[in-house]
């Protein structure tokens, strides 16, 4: 009985929710557009009645029977499928009021960057523009001062980026001579204070570019026929000036270069011919000649001490033979004695010394001003010195003068007779140096080069280069057969005192205030070596002037210094000066070097006495 009882209140339940869910509808009809639904029915078990969902339902009573006893299965409702609802939108109740239109602010560009930032486009005004129309607003938009100023000036930037890419268009000639005929014929100064050749040509680019702007292009362009015409007319009125220009020369210069020229070729011819000999020849053992010279070097010692002037001698020469001295006073002439090398100093008068015993053999009258320096002739026993009375002079071997060197429009410095003994150079304080025949007396050649004065110069050993150095810090190599400046060596950072070539051909040494002597390869056209000789300004370099072994260098630090050619490495230092020492000269055969300096002395440095010692302890 009470399954049938759970039956029944199954049946009841399930009907209560059906009947709920169709009023639920109906209620939603009554908003919405009807719908029209089929009946649902429920399936019961087998002993129940199907009942309809509309009307009311009388339940009869069953009569007990028992039935067999079944698991019971519950099934799960059957919910009737429900129509989905139709979207509708929701009404927007209308505004009570139109509202108002904001006027639009213009704000000035904000810079970004160091830049000035512009609006997107005009399309966003002029819409701004149109909203403000259809509101009825006619006010007109006010740009404060800073808009203004900022306007302005992009206009001027963009004006003048237009006229840089009109000027960029334009052809303007690439000779200077050209742009300074178009600038004339357009009415403007053919040059400024300062202005280089570049800058000339952009200010004729950019007046070519203003007169385009401004529509000129008729007087633009009668000024370029005007040139044209000009070129076509008269083409041999306007001189091409070629760079570097010559000047023309003497015919005695002409035939002194062809004498050089024949002079250094045989020179140059035997200096090659004896390295090839040293470098095939078996028997020769370069590395063994050089050691031996550089032992000679390294044994200097101080041979003598004398005593030159009662003022600072400044600077010493020995012939040829290697045996000569002069100092220059204001004192009488007597017989001069050859044979002697000789110094220059503060005084007005030249001493003359033998050698190697030092001792003064006579003193000749020379300059009226104080001698600068002093040197002899490779061939023979002339000598010439030099003097602050811008003038050099030539002696022989008597004391007697036989010409003055006049021509230099201030004091001399250094002098240097050619190698063939032919031709004599000049370096003066008037930024020139001077080519002079000594037999007659002329001036060849006058070189301007440096752009302070010239203070030293060399003469190559095959006659065909002469080097220049000068208190503008440069180096300058010349050749003599066609008058050109073939080397200029930069390096030095002070005024360079002193030049020497060594007879290999190609090292070229130089000292100066930097305290370093420099040693320049002229194949390779550089330095090769940079020497922190001294601690003091190098007053002279020298060369070994029969192979080249050995350099020496004077300074005024008191000390003079050897070192060796093939590494540039200290040998010898020469110590025993009192004072700066002015001048050095190295013998013909490499074996003494004399020294002169601010002391009063000239000491001679000798390797024959340790030879002697030597000797003495072999009896």
């Amino acid at each position: 009985m009470s399954e049938v009882n759970g039956s029944v209140f199954f049946c009841l339940y399930s009907l209560f929710e059906l009947l709920s869910d169709q009023d639920m509808d109906a209620m939603d009809a009554e908003d919405e557009v009807p719908v029209s639904t089929s009946e649902p029915s429920t399936l019961v078990d087998d002993n129940s009645t199907v009942v309809n969902a509309i009307g009311a339902v009388n339940l009869q009573p069953v009569p007990a029977v028992i039935p067999p006893v079944v698991p019971m299965v519950i099934l799960p409702p059957v919910v009737p499928a429900i129509a989905p609802r139709l979207a509708v939108p929701t009404p927007i109740p209308p505004p009570l009021a139109p509202l108002p239109v904001r006027p639009p602010v213009l704000r000035p560009p904000v810079a970004q960057n160091g830049e000035m930032q512009e609006s997107d486009s005009d399309s966003d005004l002029e819409e701004m523009v149109s909203g403000r129309g259809a509101a009825g607003s006619t006010q007109e938009y006010e740009i404060s001062e800073e808009s203004r100023i900022v306007r302005e000036r992009q206009e001027k930037a963009l004006q003048e980026l237009l006229m840089k890419r009109r000027a960029a268009a334009l052809a303007v000639p690439t000779n200077d001579m050209a742009v300074r005929v178009r600038l004339r014929r357009l009415g403007e100064p053919i040059t400024l204070f300062g202005e280089r050749e570049m800058e000339r040509r952009d200010r004729l680019r950019m007046l070519m570019a203003r007169l385009d702007a401004e529509g000129q292009l008729e007087k633009l362009m009668k000024a370029h026929e005007d040139e044209e015409a000009a070129a076509s007319a008269a083409p041999a009125e306007e001189e091409d000036i070629q760079y570097p220009f010559y000047t023309e020369g003497s015919k005695a210069l002409l035939d002194a270069r062809v004498e050089i020229a024949k002079y250094s070729l045989v020179k140059s011819a035997l200096r090659l011919h004896r390295a090839r000999r040293k470098r095939d020849d078996p028997d020769e053992d370069v590395d063994a000649e050089v050691d031996w010279a550089l032992k000679q070097a390294g044994s200097l010692a101080l041979d003598c001490s004398e005593i030159g002037d009662d003022r600072p001698l400044f600077g010493c020469s020995l012939s040829h033979d290697g045996k000569m001295l002069a100092t220059w006073l204001q004192a009488t002439h007597d017989t001069f004695s050859p044979f002697s090398p000789v110094l220059s100093s503060l005084s007005g008068i030249a001493k003359i010394w033998s050698m190697p015993q030092v001792q003064k053999v006579s003193t000749l009258k020379g300059h009226t001003e104080r001698a600068t320096d002093v040197v002899f002739s490779p061939t023979s026993n002339y000598l010439a010195t030099a003097s602050a009375d811008k003038t050099a002079r030539l002696w022989n071997s008597e004391g007697s003068l036989l010409r003055t060197f006049e021509g230099h429009l201030d004091r001399l410095a250094r002098i240097a007779f050619h190698p063939s003994g032919k031709y004599l150079g000049t370096a003066s304080f008037d930024k020139t140096w001077r080519l002079w025949n000594v037999e007659s007396g002329e001036e060849l050649l006058l070189q301007e080069g440096h752009s302070r004065s010239v203070y030293g110069l060399s003469f190559h050993h095959d006659g065909s280069l002469v080097a220049t150095c000068g208190l503008d810090a440069l180096v300058r190599v010349w050749d003599l057969r066609t008058g050109r400046s073939i080397l200029a060596l930069e390096g030095h950072v002070k005024p360079v005192l002193g030049v020497s070539f060594s007879p290999n051909g190609y090292h070229l040494a130089s000292g100066g205030e930097d305290n370093t002597c420099r040693i320049w390869d002229l194949r390779k056209r550089r330095s090769s070596y940079i020497i922190p000789a001294h601690s003091n300004l190098i007053s002279q370099v020298k060369f070994e002037p029969q192979e080249g072994y050995f350099l020496a260098t004077a300074s005024y630090d008191m000390t003079a210094k050897v070192w060796s050619s093939r590494d540039f490495k200290p040998v010898k230092t020469l110590s025993g000066h009192e004072a700066k020492i002015m001048s050095l000269d190295v013998a013909a055969d490499g074996q003494f070097i004399t020294t002169v300096s601010y002391d009063r002395t000239i000491k001679l440095w000798s390797s024959k006495n340790i030879e002697k010692e030597e000797k003495m302890d072999m009896d």
